[in-house]
């Protein structure tokens, strides 16, 4: 039995965002959608519960997700569905379904909580957070370099760009891939010795996912093993190559990395990730990809794609980690612009009166009116305690003689303003201080 006064907690590895954190999420939010949107992406959504199959179909039966990490239930009918654990074939589903990929391209982006069963760490958790972006029609490298070039001015606007390093490789095609894996097996198999348990549990069903190990001993080994350039067929060795043209063109730092592969069978040619040492050991920001077959996989017709997923946890903690001067400079602690304070229940109902005014004629002025009747001393300490910018000040005086004091708190000035001269008064006063 349930004792009632028993407090309930937040599920482990899924956490609340209270107000002091989401003036930094929105920002962030708001500087990929602000940058997507300028570079022609248009926004989708799409549901966080989805037909189990569509994952097993697209993310490959043999994957960590979907052998161990997904949240999946039977509903009512008996059907199985699961929490998302990624965005791309959700996005895939929402296209095939109604037609957004016949005989055109698209542009989309998306932002949202994904959910995998993984063990709760630092920018590691059970619902996480992600802003992806999809092009869908174009095959050639320069959409991929179209891609990195936005999560570049990402992090650029964001003030992390120094913290932040772009690690590329090619995977190839599926039959490139499956000559150099059974290259990789004959190796393995030759050294299974030195394979910890999560490799060998790999080494048949999936052992391009043992390059990603994080196991040192096994990191060695693998220096000595084949490596998939070297497999790599013809139009994919093209591709990379005029890729990495591009990128130094555009002068776009990065390093090839052989072992660059990623967690999701979907993948081909083009992988890529932006990684940062400062939060700790080697941690993803970002990671992307093309993914040529998957639409036709889930039914669609043969369409080239290719994308990106941020995390953004990691994000806000690489930003909190190292930018805190920069979070100060950008007001990312959003403040209260005005602080109505009354004395008397006539100077409340003007109050509120002026500030519906105000909120009409100015809407992106962010006021609040003080409801209550404390005194105005006290009045005062909370509007600094908002650290407002401007106070307006208003007793049963000032109702009979429809006027109102303004304290400027930043130049310490006060004067006393006719009502309809307050919101061309605002207007100069925060114009100034946004100068």
């Amino acid at each position: 039995m349930i004792k009632h006064n028993t407090k309930i907690q937040s599920i482990r590895g899924m956490h609340d965002y209270l107000p002091q954190d989401i003036t930094i999420w929105k920002h962030v939010e708001n500087t990929f959608t602000s940058i997507l949107n300028s570079y022609g992406y248009k926004e989708i959504r799409f549901p966080i519960v989805e037909d189990t199959n569509l994952f097993k179909r697209s993310i490959g039966n043999m994957t960590d997700v979907i052998e161990k990490e997904m949240y999946s239930f039977n509903d009512r009918n008996g059907n199985s569905l699961t929490l998302r654990p990624e965005g791309t074939s959700g996005c895939v589903r929402a296209g095939i379904e109604h037609g957004l990929f016949y005989k055109q391209e698209q542009r989309l982006w998306y932002l949202g909580p994904m959910f995998r069963y993984e063990r709760p760490q630092k920018g590691r958790h059970r619902q996480f957070h992600q802003f992806s972006a999809e092009a869908f029609g174009q095959i050639g490298p320069d959409i991929d370099v179209e891609l990195i070039l936005i999560t570049a001015r990402c992090w650029k606007q964001l003030g992390i760009n120094h913290h932040l390093s772009l690690e590329l490789n090619s995977i190839g095609s599926l039959s490139s891939r499956s000559n150099y894996r059974k290259k990789l097996i004959t190796f393995l198999e030759k050294h299974s010795n030195n394979l910890d348990h999560n490799a060998l549990r790999r080494l048949y069903s999936n052992p391009m996912r043992i390059l990603d190990t994080k196991n040192s001993k096994t990191k060695e080994l693998l220096l000595h093993a084949p490596v998939l350039s070297d497999y790599l067929d013809n139009d994919s060795h093209t591709h990379f190559s005029e890729l990495c043209q591009l990128l130094d063109l555009l002068k776009i730092p990065y390093t090839i990395n052989p072992y660059l592969v990623r967690g999701l069978d979907y993948y081909n040619k083009t992988v890529f990730e932006w990684v940062t040492d400062r939060l700790g050991v080697k941690k993803t920001i970002c990671a992307g990809g093309r993914y040529d077959e998957l639409v036709q996989e889930l039914g669609g017709n043969a369409i080239p794609a290719v994308g990106f997923s941020i995390g953004l946890e990691r994000v806000i903690l690489l930003m909190r980690e190292t930018n805190n001067a920069f979070l100060d400079k950008n007001n990312i602690h959003i403040n209260i612009d005005v602080y109505l304070v009354s004395l008397g229940d006539n100077a409340k109902k003007y109050s509120i009166l002026l500030s519906e005014h105000i909120h009409s004629i100015l809407p992106s002025i962010r006021l609040m009116v003080h409801h209550g009747k404390n005194n105005i001393k006290k009045q005062l300490h909370t509007a600094n305690k908002h650290k407002t910018r401007t106070v307006l000040i208003i007793n049963e005086k000032h109702y009979l003689t429809k006027t109102v004091i303004l304290k400027n708190l930043q130049l310490g000035t006060q004067e006393i303003l006719q009502h309809d001269e307050v919101v061309e008064r605002l207007k100069n006063i925060l114009c100034i201080n946004q100068t």
